[in-house]
């Protein structure tokens, strides 16, 4: 159904009843008898009303006495009474209230229409030597699908051929479009801004991105609040309740007009769209801007974050650690075979902080070649492996004390380790046969919005940033001086991660943990909110987190925060609007002055301004910034900058050897 016909069916009952009404007042001002005019206000209520009256029979067969009931009863009540303008007017303005209602929600879904409107249907694939024009449903993975400037992208993959420059905007949010080189995934829904990408397709149809984005969304539209739960039980006893005063006051005053009019204004149809009303704009706009909450439960929880914690390495940092020092502790050994020593066997491990090691040793021309004959991970501490018949251990003190069974050299090694870690790199000991020859130093950058989402998600309200890490502790302040963390839990496992969360909350915290979702996945699952960052190209990230943040962006973390705050607080100004119109109301018709059909005109200028207030949720804060274009940087003193950009090392007791080739 196109748009067109969507309204000319969502208003064709309230104008048909208008209509009715203008005749039957332009008929009363002629010569005709009033019969014709009363008939035509009558059946401008049928008009207006049969739908009602259907929602309301509906309602009933499923033992739920709602809204449409009491505006049922009233208008019935009214023309049994012969107040037929007051019977035309109440189902008349009902019916305006639920076009504008409908018409408004749909707009609040926008965020959904949106994304489903980018999702692409035809795709140029290359089969057989050919290009073909296929519908994007049909493109089988592993495919290479061809992408030209201004095209959408039909599928997610990875780019294995050209170069150009893609709107992410859908996906991520990203207000600048993004150079895509060989090697770069892309996402479904993204357009082409130039250039020509040969893609090799790795999810299509609904295993794509943008289709898992979706049905995220959707779920989390549809999902309720607490708060929205304790207004559907608040509803379930109010609206008898309200039946049961009408009849009370009918019998006591013997006015039964009195009587449909308390059952008119007491309609408490702005409280029931209050709340879902909120949360789908909310949900909508952290949609446009690549923030993706699970749901109304979730975010009103987020809105009550007072601590976040926050993974070091990929989060705070930017996950891609260097190689920085190289100090070699043994007089027979220079820093050169340390490094190669320490590579050969780091060779045999999947730690994230092998490859710095590894890629140094590579760009130093030092042979590595082949696996040691035993590797033994050791959780926390390092790694232990076979070279050649000796036992090369390389990881952190305790390691090394457990390997060096006589203490020699360790207290060389722990000056150096000290000097290291204060300056912001992770040291890591090499030990030969028990003996310690050296030790190598990595660094991972911190992220230039580091020190800015810290100090938003201050401004929104949180209380303390803090960070855990499984570095040491030295290495972990360095990193959180620069960025103005307010504690810093160090040396962390992944269950030291977990209890930490659960020690926070059991202090009456609630906690958001922010990490990439692997080692941090018991302290994520744990945490009041769980929110993965760069969760683009992260299929389980999107599906399991509370909260989703599609673009690898930290800002929009404390964005996702004040989103949460600002929507909890129009739920609130929303409550208190509809409770107060009712109040004023019942006093109006108590008191004298109110009638039934300025009640319901009343009761329908309620709603309209609680959705109102929900749809601001839809515009972007004036003093936010479009996501991933502003960053903060930090001051060039910055040592962990310092040792991520250039191969430098502290003064140490016995010289320190950096391969020329790494400087």
């Amino acid at each position: 159904m196109n748009p067109l016909t969507r309204l000319q069916g969502r208003w064709s009952v309230p104008a048909l009843s208008a209509l009715l009404i203008a005749a039957s007042y332009a008929v009363a001002q002629s010569t005709s008898p009033t019969a014709w005019a009363d008939a035509l206000m009558i059946a401008a209520a049928v008009v207006a009303g049969t739908p009602v009256l259907i929602k309301a029979w509906h309602a009933l067969t499923a033992k739920v006495i709602g809204i449409d009931l009491l505006v049922s009863v009233a208008a019935i009540g009214a023309v049994l009474v012969g107040n037929y303008w007051e019977a035309a007017a109440v189902t008349f303005l009902f019916a305006v209230g639920h076009s504008l209602e409908s018409a408004t929600l749909n707009r609040t879904r926008a965020a959904l229409a949106e994304l489903i409107a980018v999702a692409p249907d035809v795709a140029v694939v290359m089969r057989e030597g050919q290009q073909l024009e296929v519908p994007a449903t049909e493109v089988a993975k592993g495919e290479t699908v061809l992408v030209k400037n201004g095209a959408r992208v039909p599928v997610d993959g990875v780019v294995s051929g050209g170069t150009g420059a893609l709107d992410e905007a859908s996906i991520t949010g990203e207000s600048m479009p993004v150079d895509k080189l060989s090697g770069d995934q892309v996402f479904a829904g993204t357009v082409s801004t130039g250039g020509f990408l040969q893609v090799t397709a790795t999810g299509v149809g609904a295993d794509t991105t943008l289709a898992r984005i979706i049905h995220r969304v959707e779920e989390a539209q549809e999902a309720k609040a607490r708060t929205h739960a304790l207004m559907d039980r608040f509803s379930a006893w109010y609206t008898p309740a309200i039946i049961v005063l009408a009849v009370v006051v009918g019998l006591v005053t013997a006015d039964v007009v009195l009587a449909l009019t308390l059952l008119v204004i007491a309609c408490p149809g702005a409280l029931v769209i209050s709340i879902p009303v909120s949360i789908v704009a909310g949900i909508g706009r952290g949609a446009k801007d690549g923030i993706l909450i699970k749901g109304g439960e979730f975010l009103e929880t987020s809105a009550k974050i007072d601590v976040v914690a926050v993974d070091k390495t990929g989060t705070l940092t930017e996950g891609r650690p260097r190689l920085t020092d190289v100090v070699a502790l043994h007089p027979d050994i220079d820093g050169s075979e340390v490094l190669r020593m320490a590579a050969r066997a780091e060779a045999g491990s999947e730690h994230p902080l092998a490859r710095p090691v590894l890629e140094a040793a590579a760009e130093a021309g030092l042979p590595v070649l082949g696996l040691p004959s035993h590797t033994e991970p050791v959780p926390g501490k390092g790694i232990v492996a076979s070279l050649d018949g000796h036992r090369i251990a390389v990881g952190n003190l305790p390691l090394i004390e457990v390997e060096n069974h006589d203490g020699h050299d360790l207290d060389e090694a722990r000056e150096v380790v000290a000097q290291l870690a204060s300056a912001g790199r992770t040291p890591m000991v090499v030990a030969c046969d028990g003996r310690v020859i050296g030790v190598v130093a990595v660094a991972d950058r911190v992220r230039d919005d580091a020190a800015e989402m810290v100090a938003r998600l201050h401004s929104v309200g949180v209380k303390k940033v803090v960070m855990m890490t499984g570095d040491i502790e030295p290495v972990g302040r360095a990193a959180a001086a620069r960025v103005g963390i307010d504690e810093v839990l160090a040396g962390l496992l992944p269950e030291d991660k977990l209890r930490a969360v659960e020690d926070l909350q059991r202090q009456g915290h609630v906690v958001a943990m922010v990490g990439d979702g692997v080692n941090d996945a018991p302290a994520l699952a744990t945490a009041d909110i769980g929110v993965a960052m760069g969760a683009a190209g992260t299929g389980v990230a999107i599906e399991t987190a509370d909260i989703a943040l599609m673009k690898d962006d930290l800002l929009t973390l404390p964005e996702a925060v004040s989103l949460a705050r600002r929507t909890v607080n129009t739920m609130r100004q929303n409550i208190a609007v509809a409770l107060g119109t009712v109040a004023v109301l019942l006093a109006g018709v108590l008191f004298g002055g109110v009638t039934m059909a300025i009640g319901m005109l009343v009761h329908e200028v309620s709603v309209l301004v609680v959705i109102g207030n929900a749809m601001r949720l839809l515009r972007r804060p004036a003093d936010n910034r479009p996501v991933g274009r502003r960053r903060a940087q930090l001051p060039e003193a910055s040592p962990i900058r310092a040792s991520a950009s250039r191969m430098s090392s502290p003064r140490v007791p016995r010289g320190v050897t950096t391969p020329d080739s790494l400087r």
